[in-house]
């Protein structure tokens, strides 16, 4: 057989459903063989989109996606994606083309060192030097990349090992784990550490679970969620948990941070007045946390704020998969190493074994309450014509524009909260995470840890591909759209009917924010319309999208939008709506980078 024939059969043994690849003269050996095979071989526009698609089926499945590019530029194309997976814990398998090996270090034609490139932002990486390697390679890469902490892992193919010829010999999951001695990704907590646990909880008064992504990653939502009604813990969970506890239960303090619910920061820091200055000396009004069980989260800076002051008062405990997380931002009273699942699964058996928690926590129960009664996410409804060059065009005596919240809240009821949602990077980000409701795991799909525009869209194609029939919508701003709306051609081309909602307020919304708090409302090139026309819509999305014989309209008014996004949820096809709003709304709550909850906005 052929080293290409071999590569793609492997890709089949491990059940493969889908490839986003992109050909080019060192990949093109492997797209012919890809034309035999079972395994669906999506052409996206630019490989970046296809390689964030394979990032959303990866994020929405919990199995490796699949991408691939030719060398140099291609392989290079693939790089924001795949350390956009390394640091959500993301598995994907990027395959790249490489030039023959007796090219290799000589500069030649779209040469580019894939390996030295990404090191840092892979959780494994192969150069394939023989073609015999090829099976064990390839069954390596699935282990890596879907075990453990899962992550992206690279093969880097020269184009004659593609080309040669061998017998291959096909190994067994047992044969490549024991080649890899070096690595042990089934690790467990001890009996002590969980019993110790149970001993904490019911020595505290004010205790609060604090989630992340690990949960999801595990497959340990149900656990969690028995967990959590067996302890009667509130919980509250990282942007990249959303979805592992659903947000709508009664014990749910949604999620926290920057951006993240006032009562959740509170619940975990302690309540603060609000200040009228930075100098202002911080009043304390009401305890947070004496116990924080920070399950599967690595207490990102965009949770924390100033590390040293996080859950300052609380007994930490920190359980996770990856022992390098433990103490590396926040140091933890008690740090357990092990995987989520089962630890979840042996602390509930512990649990029912003692007849439950002997604690109640009511008091601190109605105090979480209090809060959510006093700060929950909201808004102003304006009624007034905002004074934005770009909707200014379209005043009409008594009509309401449309302010991005409402767009998303009136999803949420159209689609009774079971649409996938993924986003692009901003405020609308968000916003998707404040407005939409979320019930399970794996629903809301974004780049958190590395904050990549441009992956909303391509990541819905992912997504779609993987459930054809769910509903997938890309909440977008205009920015982020802009830097991958070539995708369009694939949704349209292979009939991938994932929708698009842009929040369109003619601007880097997230940037002009800081704008208008730090640098006195000076605008830094963050406007995204055109200078010569400011009341002109730029660029005309419905015009742009009609090219691609993607269906999109317009909408201005808050009395058109419910029937527009129907409209929308009804079409068979891809659809893009572009829903025009006020560059002037700050997302809130909001506390600065690197402070602490004392400095929270949460009302305006």
């Amino acid at each position: 057989m052929f080293g290409r024939d071999i590569f793609v059969e492997a890709l089949e043994r491990e059940g493969v459903e889908v490839i986003f690849a992109y050909p080019g003269g060192a990949s093109m050996e492997l797209h012919q063989s890809l034309t035999r095979s079972k395994i669906r071989t999506i052409l996206p526009r630019h490989e970046q989109g296809g390689s964030f698609a394979a990032e959303g089926y990866a994020r929405a499945t919990g199995k490796a996606g699949v991408c691939m590019s030719t060398s140099g530029p291609g392989a290079t194309n693939l790089v924001t994606a795949i350390a956009d997976a390394y640091m959500d814990s993301c598995p994907i398998v990027a395959i790249t083309g490489q030039v023959s090996q007796a090219m290799i270090g000589r500069g030649a034609f779209q040469e580019t060192d894939m390996i030295g490139v990404t090191l840092p932002i892979v959780k494994h990486s192969y150069l394939v030097t023989d073609i015999n390697d090829i099976p064990w390679i390839v069954k390596e890469a699935f282990y890596i990349a879907q075990s453990g902490r899962p992550g992206p892992v690279v093969i880097d193919v020269p184009k004659n090992v593609q080309q040669a010829k061998t017998q291959p010999v096909w190994p067994t999951l047992e044969q490549v784990k024991q080649r890899l001695r070096g690595y042990t990704p089934d690790i467990f907590a001890g009996d002590l550490e969980l019993n110790e646990i149970i001993g904490l909880i019911e020595k505290s008064e004010r205790p609060v679970l604090y989630t992340g992504g690990g949960i999801i990653t595990a497959g340990a939502a149900e656990e969690l969620r028995k967990f959590v009604e067996a302890t009667q813990i509130p919980i509250t969970t990282t942007l990249m948990g959303i979805g592992g506890f659903p947000e709508e239960h009664p014990l749910s303090l949604r999620w926290l941070g920057m951006h993240g619910a006032a009562f959740a920061n509170w619940a975990v820091n302690g309540e603060y007045a609000l200040r009228t200055s930075p100098t202002e000396t911080p009043v304390k009004l009401k305890d947070g946390a004496d116990l924080l069980l920070a399950f599967g989260v690595r207490f990102d800076d965009r949770v924390t704020g100033k590390f040293d002051e996080f859950a300052k008062h609380a007994t930490i405990v920190h359980l996770d998969i990856d022992a390098s997380e433990h103490n590396k931002n926040r140091r933890a009273n008690l740090t357990v190493h092990g995987d989520l699942k089962d630890a979840l699964v042996r602390l509930n058996a512990l649990i029912a074994k003692r007849g439950g928690i002997r604690k109640k926590f009511e008091p601190w129960q109605k105090q979480v309450d209090e809060w959510k009664a006093k700060a929950p996410f909201q808004y102003t409804n304006k009624a007034e014509i905002i004074d934005s060059a770009h909707i200014k065009p379209f005043a009409r005596g008594g009509e309401e524009y449309i302010l991005p919240q409402m767009a998303i809240e009136e999803l949420f009821k159209l689609t009774k909260g079971d649409a996938f949602i993924t986003t692009g990077v901003g405020q609308h980000q968000m916003w998707a995470g404040q407005w939409y409701k979320y019930k399970r795991a794996r629903q809301f799909i974004t780049s958190a840890g590395l904050g990549s525009m441009g992956f909303g869209f391509p990541a819905a194609l992912g997504v779609k591909v993987a459930f054809p029939d769910k509903e997938v919508i890309d909440i977008d701003g205009d920015g982020s759209f802009l830097m991958n709306i070539q995708e369009l051609a694939t949704a349209q081309v292979e009939q991938i009917a994932a929708k698009a909602i842009i929040l369109n307020n003619q601007h880097l919304g997230m940037v002009v924010q800081w704008e208008d708090n730090f640098y006195g409302g000076n605008r830094g090139h963050t406007y995204l319309g055109n200078p010569q026309d400011r009341a002109a819509i730029y660029p005309d999305y419905v015009k742009v999208c009609t090219s691609f014989n993607v269906p999109c309209e317009r909408v201005v008014y808050r009395k058109d939008l419910r029937a527009a996004l129907q409209r929308m949820l009804e079409a068979k096809t891809p659809y893009v709506l572009d829903v025009i709003t006020p560059y002037t709304e700050h997302v809130l709550p909001f506390i600065p980078a690197g402070r602490t909850v004392a400095d929270m906005i949460w009302k305006s």
